[in-house]
């Protein structure tokens, strides 16, 4: 007999000492976390079984994600909010179970349209950053260069939003397959790398999906 196939798309928060894991042990908290809230999940073929879960992003070290998603296969009819309920009950300090819908198994993989990024900003840099991101907004092309790349990067090509506000410097990256810009490219290409070495962190705060 064929087992149920529900896929649920998951939100979720990837906050305080949490922002510290790896993506990959951060996969492997939420397979403990599914597996102790006996959840019956639908596994891969071979030799090495593993649960159908995937995620349309990663979210990199050291940066906290607000609103982060993946989706999960189970292999047994369940609402989704007797999910969400047994989720939140047992989730770790620092993952925070948002939102848990169910979607339709025969819809294609989810593809990411854009993500927002917040970084705090001293008062003393404002000034300088505004300037900065005035001549990236008024510019066709900017290319900067990435260590290990041989190809310089178009930043400008990526961003959507680039803005100063009291929350610090908020900007939008679009994705593409031909763009592939990250947030600590812009941090480099403004000089606020250094912040990082002092306390301050991205902060990924939405990931939008097409």
């Amino acid at each position: 007999m064929d087992l149920p196939r529900i896929r649920l798309r998951i939100r979720f928060r990837k906050v305080d000492d949490l922002r510290w894991i790896s993506h990959r042990d951060l996969v492997r908290a939420l397979e403990r976390l599914f597996r102790r809230a006996k959840l019956v999940l639908r596994m891969s073929e071979g030799f090495h079984p593993k649960p159908r879960m995937s995620f349309p992003s990663a979210l990199a070290l050291g940066v906290e994600g607000l609103d982060e998603v993946m989706e999960l296969e189970l292999a047994e009819s369940m609402q989704a909010e007797d999910v969400q309920q047994r989720l939140t009950e047992l989730a770790p300090p620092g993952l925070v179970i948002t939102h848990v819908m169910v979607v339709d198994p025969a819809k294609g993989k989810m593809r990411v349209q854009s993500m927002a990024y917040r970084f705090p900003l001293p008062g003393d840099r404002c000034e300088e950053v505004r300037h900065t991101i005035s001549d990236i907004m008024n510019q066709p092309q900017v290319l900067v260069t990435r260590d290990g790349r041989q190809d310089p990067i178009d930043l400008r090509a990526g961003l959507e939003e680039l803005t100063v506000t009291d929350d610090g410097v908020n900007f939008r990256i679009r994705e593409s397959h031909n763009v592939s810009v990250r947030p600590r490219d812009l941090l480099e290409f403004l000089k606020l790398a250094d912040l990082e070495s002092e306390g301050y962190y991205l902060t990924r705060t939405s990931v939008e999906l097409a």
